[in-house]
């Protein structure tokens, strides 16, 4: 069965980093781009960075761009979010999401949470 498993959440103080991984099975995950999405209590839930199959091409939102990573390691079918200088706004349930658009394949993780909090 498809698994997406989201880890490396946690609380940590403003200007701090978490890196967040998320483990998939199930699926081809070569084929599949990749994104990370969040969502705070109140607030939709939004595109935080994404990332195309090979891990060539990225894209963040603007909130985010400058601080956070994402990258893939295909071997591992495994993708990841690195954040830096996070702020108390980054707080948010973040889900991991893997989508295959020509086979109308979209696949969501359960999340990990992150606090950021002085």
């Amino acid at each position: 069965q498809v698994q997406l498993v989201e880890s490396g959440g946690g609380l940590v103080q403003p200007g701090g980093s978490l890196r967040l991984s998320c483990a998939a099975s199930g699926f081809p995950f070569s084929t599949y781009a990749m994104s990370w999405y969040r969502q705070a209590p109140g607030k939709e839930r939004e595109l935080v960075a994404s990332i195309d199959t090979a891990g060539r091409s990225t894209n963040y939102a603007e909130s985010v761009k400058g601080r956070f990573t994402i990258s893939r390691d295909n071997a591992k079918s495994t993708v990841y979010l690195q954040m830096n200088s996070l702020k108390p706004e980054d707080t948010a349930l973040y889900y991991c999401n893997a989508r295959r658009l020509l086979l109308g394949r979209n696949y969501w993780g359960q999340g990990t949470q992150v606090t950021v909090s002085s």
